[in-house]
């Protein structure tokens, strides 16, 4: 059995795992998105939740991650005036 991930090493995945869909939306003509962005699109069903998802699962979460959804989120951001936009 392997040993649990450090939050260094959970954070480096994440942030991988980020820019890796970034760039696929980049290739489908997205061409400003950053991992940062993905990030912010994914994180955001975790803010109304107490727990910390397991890393298994924010990583499936990036992945499968739909330009749609992608995009929908960020519509709803910038009608919302988001900051991190």
């Amino acid at each position: 059995m392997s040993e649990p991930c450090t939050e260094q090493e959970r954070v480096e995945a994440i942030e991988m795992c980020c820019e890796s869909k970034a760039e696929e939306l980049r290739l489908l003509g997205y061409e400003q998105v950053t991992g940062k962005d993905v990030w912010e699109c994914v994180s955001a069903k975790y803010k109304k939740e107490d727990a910390e998802p397991a890393i298994h699962q924010v990583v499936n979460d990036i992945l499968s991650l739909k330009a749609t959804q992608f995009m929908n989120f960020m519509t709803m951001a910038a009608y919302r005036g988001s900051p991190f936009l």
